[in-house]
């Protein structure tokens, strides 16, 4: 299977039309479905499902479609290290980071690296760290901010890690919660409040951890993913939630931040990069790690 069949598969699949792809990659349609039927020959059966409008992939398709995405990012990393090596600090560096590293740690990094390195081209990457993992192996990102909250962080022996910062979590309280008026809380204080989080279906969170330290569980929680949607539900009074400190910046004017003291959860923040023997991160993604390390300390 050569990368070319690879890369017109992967075209046919993004756009779902034999034609539009063609159009992507400057063939003709019948090009297209010659080198689509000879791959699937290849390949022991179909790949696609032709549809009245269109195309879709099959089971089969699907699995390759994984290989062939791994294959090409790997190859376009490739050329990303070679330009790297040969001409200095250029080309594209991909960057992953979950959404609360982007109110202010991953832009303040980005802007310094782009300022000391402007042929850099950054990409930026938002998604929870699972996922940002799992993008890496795939040869996707250069690097990824990640954290294991709220349930920890698998090993992973695909990937490298550098510690950024240990962060705070802080409970976020509407103005006329009746705690809003303390400077510091205790968490056994919050025994009987809502929690507003989303976590993981079926793993333990820090927010069980902490709370069964402090003896007592969480009594409800209310499953609420997105960090507007969180501060609008404690805003109403529905409850409370956690916000780590990098992102305190994020919380809107009026609502109440406090720290929870000696039982607050607290979350570690990595960089990561490939692993591989040889190494193979860029030399660029490398460097970023400083700047964010430097980002993190400010």
């Amino acid at each position: 299977m050569d990368v070319d069949s690879l890369r017109l598969m992967d075209a046919v699949a993004r756009t779902g039309s034999f034609t539009a792809a063609a159009a992507l990659l400057n063939y003709t349609q019948s090009a297209v479905s010659r080198r689509i039927a000879s791959l699937e020959q290849r390949a022991g059966g179909p790949l696609f499902e032709r549809l009245p409008r269109g195309v879709r992939l099959t089971p089969a398709g699907e699995a390759l479609h994984v290989h062939a995405r791994a294959v090409l990012n790997r190859l376009a990393m490739a050329e990303e290290e070679l330009a790297g090596i040969h001409g200095g600090y250029r080309g594209r560096l991909r960057v992953g980071a979950f959404a609360t590293a982007n109110v202010a740690l991953v832009p303040r990094a980005l802007r310094a690296f782009g300022q000391r390195f402007p042929e850099v081209a950054l990409t930026p990457v938002e998604g929870p760290s699972g996922g940002l993992l799992r993008r890496m192996r795939e040869g996707a990102l250069d690097i990824a901010v990640i954290s294991d909250y709220p349930s920890g962080l698998p090993y992973d022996e695909e990937v490298e890690t550098v510690e950024l910062v240990e962060d705070e979590l802080l409970i976020v309280l509407a103005p006329d919660h009746p705690l809003a008026g303390k400077e510091r809380l205790d968490l056994r204080e919050l025994r009987e409040e809502t929690w507003i989080e989303a976590p993981p279906p079926g793993q333990t969170t820090m927010l069980d951890a902490v709370c069964a330290l402090a003896g007592f569980a969480p009594r409800a929680k209310l499953r609420i993913a997105e960090w507007t949607g969180k501060f609008g539900f404690v805003a109403a009074g529905l409850g409370v939630t956690l916000v780590p400190a990098i992102a305190a910046r994020a919380v809107p004017a009026g609502l109440v931040l406090r720290s929870l003291g000696d039982l607050a959860p607290r979350r570690t923040v990595y960089a990561a990069l490939p692993r591989t023997t040889p190494p193979t991160a860029l030399p660029a993604a490398r460097t970023l790690v400083r700047f964010l390390s430097e980002a993190a300390g400010q």
